[in-house]
C-alpha cells in the first residue's frame, strides 16, 4: 500500500520531468500545492518557551514534572507526566498560513473513548478583535510524525495565537511555520500567578475532542490566566510525594480533584496531609477542594451513587476538619453539577465530552472568581 508521502513524491517527481507516470486526482494536486508553492520559515518551540510548565529542569523539553520526579512519584505518575497536556504556545503573526510539524512520543493516537484529535491533536486559536480567544483549527493526527498546515488563508492581519498541544501523549519535538518573509513573534509565558490543576483523566482531558476543550484550559481562556495541567489519569490519589512537588510551585490557587481516583478510605487518609504538605511553603495561597463528579448514568448504579456519598462524605469531614484546626483559605466545591443533570456530557458515563468539558468549567468559574477576587 503506497503511502501519501510517497504519492507526494511521485507527485513532484512528475512535475519535476521524471518517467514515473501517477494520475493526478484534484486531491492529491490540492494536498501537494501547498508543499510546492510556500516557501516556509519554520520556528523551533525548543528555541523559546512554553506556558503550563511549572518546572525548568525537566528530562524531556516537554514532560510535565521535574526530572527530580522520576523514581520519586510511582511510576505510573511519572509516565503520564510525559504527556504534554495543558502546555501551549502562544506568538503573534501576520502570516495567512499557519504550518506545523511535530513528532509525537507514542505511535498509539487515540483511545477507544477519545479522538485522536484531543489526545494527539495540536489546537489553534486565535484573539479576536475583543481579545477574545476564539477557535480556528486542530490538526487530524494519522501518524506520529505530522507535517501540515493547520490553517490557511486566514484573514488579513496581525493577530495574538495560542497553540495547546496533545492532552495525552507526549511531543518529542515541535515546529511552527509561516509563510516566508511574514512577521513570527514568539510570546514568553504570562507572568501571572498561574492556577494549578492536581487531578485525575479529567483533569488530564479525558475525553476533550481538542486539547483546547479541556476544562483546565477553558477556564485558563475565561479567566486570562496561565494554568499547569497535572491531571494523571487513572492516578490522581492525593500522594504526599506528588504534593511536595506541588508545593515547589507558586500559583495564585492550587485545585485539588482527585476523588474520581479515590475511595472513602484514601480521602479521609490523604486529605489533610496534603494540604499541609502545600502549607509548609504556601501559608495563604488559597486552596479549592472539589468532589467528584457523578457517573451520568448514578440513578441506575446504587454502588456507584454508594461511593459518591462516601468519598463526599470523607472530603467533607476533611475540610472541616482543616478549618477547626485553623488551616486559612481554602474552599470547596461541590460535585454534583459538575457534569449537570441530563446525563448527556460524558462519552462513558465518567469522561466528560466537550458538552461535559464546558460544564466542568461553567461550575469552576464562579468559585475561581470570586477566590482571585479575594486573594
Amino acid at each position: 500500500m503506497k503511502t501519501k508521502n510517497y504519492e507526494r513524491r511521485q507527485f513532484i517527481n512528475h512535475l519535476l520531468g521524471g518517467t514515473f507516470t501517477l494520475a493526478v486526482t484534484p486531491n492529491l494536486l490540492a494536498q501537494n500545492l501547498t508543499y510546492l508553492n510556500d516557501e516556509i520559515d519554520w520556528y523551533d518551540v525548543k528555541d523559546f518557551d512554553v506556558e503550563g510548565k511549572g518546572w525548568k529542569n525537566t528530562k524531556k523539553f516537554f514532560d510535565r514534572l521535574p526530572a527530580k520526579a522520576e523514581g520519586f512519584v510511582r511510576d505510573q505518575v511519572w509516565g503520564l507526566s510525559r504527556d504534554s497536556a495543558g502546555m501551549s504556545i502562544r506568538f503573534i503573526s501576520d502570516s495567512p498560513n499557519i504550518y506545523v510539524r511535530y513528532e509525537l512520543s507514542r505511535e498509539s493516537l487515540s483511545m477507544t473513548h477519545m479522538a485522536a484529535t484531543g489526545h494527539s491533536g495540536v489546537d489553534l486559536y486565535a484573539q479576536d478583535g475583543m481579545g477574545i480567544d476564539r477557535w480556528v483549527a486542530v490538526v487530524r493526527p494519522g501518524k506520529q510524525k505530522m507535517d501540515t498546515t493547520i490553517a490557511k488563508d486566514l484573514a488579513p492581519g496581525s493577530r495574538r495565537y495560542t497553540l495547546y498541544l496533545p492532552l495525552r501523549n507526549g511531543i518529542e519535538s515541535l515546529e511552527i511555520g509561516v509563510v516566508k518573509g511574514e512577521a513570527f513573534e514568539a510570546l514568553p509565558p504570562r507572568s501571572e500567578r498561574p492556577i494549578v490543576f492536581y487531578g485525575t483523566s479529567i483533569m488530564h482531558g479525558a475525553c476533550a475532542s481538542r486539547p483546547g476543550m479541556a476544562f483546565p484550559s477553558i477556564l485558563g481562556r475565561r479567566l486570562r490566566r496561565p494554568i499547569i495541567n497535572l491531571g494523571f489519569a487513572g492516578n490522581g490519589r492525593m500522594e504526599i510525594e506528588v504534593g511536595s512537588l506541588l508545593a515547589e510551585l507558586d500559583p495564585c490557587v492550587f485545585v485539588i480533584d482527585c476523588l474520581p481516583n479515590m475511595n472513602e478510605s484514601t480521602v479521609s487518609q490523604r486529605t489533610i496531609p496534603l494540604v499541609k504538605k502545600i502549607r509548609e511553603t504556601h501559608d495563604k495561597t488559597p486552596i479549592l477542594l472539589v468532589e467528584d463528579r457523578s457517573f451520568t448514568s448514578t440513578r441506575f448504579f446504587p454502588a456507584r451513587k454508594k461511593r459518591h456519598q462516601k468519598n463526599r462524605i470523607a472530603l467533607k469531614k476533611a475540610f472541616n476538619e482543616l478549618e477547626r484546626l485553623g488551616v486559612k483559605n481554602i474552599f470547596y466545591l461541590d460535585g454534583d453539577n459538575l457534569l449537570g443533570q441530563d446525563g448527556e456530557a460524558a462519552t462513558d458515563g465518567s469522561h466528560p465530552s466537550d458538552l461535559g468539558m464546558t460544564r466542568y468549567a461553567d461550575a469552576y468559574e464562579p468559585v475561581l472568581r470570586r477566590i482571585l477576587k479575594q486573594y
